[in-house]
């Protein structure tokens, strides 16, 4: 992992620090996107905070083709920024339908797009994209969130096929309820019990070791659940 250097989306709180601080552990250089980094400063100079609103696709345009110039030695992508709101569809504008399919789904699109032929022209790297167990079943008041989950599995399936003789490995995480901020701005989240979600350490030390396997062994998707389900509304 020393000499593996890696974007994380979504770096600054849940999967994303989660999977940050473990890859920095590791030995690996991070380059964390997020909106805002004061939640999360960790203390390694192999650590490079970027300021970045994912769903502002001009600033994506601008920014990573930089970033690929200055940091040659990028081969990790982790696409995980996003957010959820269940509500029935009529509750929704179409501004607000247009920027929640913006950030959870399109802005991982275009990241990919500027990867991917970063890493084929070089011969190898690793896209690792944190999807949902919403897209493998739609549920009521999920209608958003399902829309861009299921676009996202489909999308990194697609992907993989494209990459598949390039040394370009793409994988797919599904989790279930993972007990992290992402339920601060919802009315209910997963139950006490410790196995009613899967804990954010959980998921980092798989996206570890999808990176270190061998590469010539490519991990399509994982689909992990908590042991029990179990939902409290606030």
């Amino acid at each position: 992992m020393e000499k593996r250097k890696a974007i994380v989306t979504g770096s600054s709180s849940g999967i994303g620090k989660a999977i940050t601080s473990i890859l920095l552990k590791s030995g690996a250089d991070v380059i964390g996107i997020a909106r805002h980094h004061e939640k999360f400063e960790p203390d390694f100079d192999r650590y490079l905070p970027i300021s970045l609103d994912l769903s502002d696709f001009e600033k994506i345009e601008s920014v990573i083709p930089q970033l690929l110039l200055e940091h040659s030695d990028i081969d990790v992508l982790i696409c995980n920024a996003g957010h959820g709101d269940f509500q029935a569809l009529e509750n929704f504008s179409s501004k607000q339908i247009s920027k929640f399919i913006n950030l959870n789904l399109i802005s991982h699109i275009i990241l990919c797009r500027h990867l991917v032929s970063y890493m084929k022209a070089k011969g190898n790297g690793d896209i690792i994209v944190i999807g949902s167990e919403a897209s493998l079943a739609g549920k009521k008041k999920a209608t958003l969130y399902s829309a861009a989950k299921f676009g996202l599995r489909g999308f990194t399936q697609a992907l993989r096929d494209e990459c598949s003789n390039t040394g370009v490995r793409v994988c797919l995480i599904n989790p279930g309820f993972v007990r992290s901020p992402f339920f601060d701005s919802l009315n209910f989240k997963p139950g006490d019990a410790e196995n009613n979600a899967i804990e954010t350490d959980d998921i980092a030390k798989i996206v570890c070791d999808i990176i270190k396997t061998r590469q010539g062994t490519i991990i399509d998707e994982i689909n992990i659940s908590p042991a029990s389900k179990s939902i409290i509304f606030k």
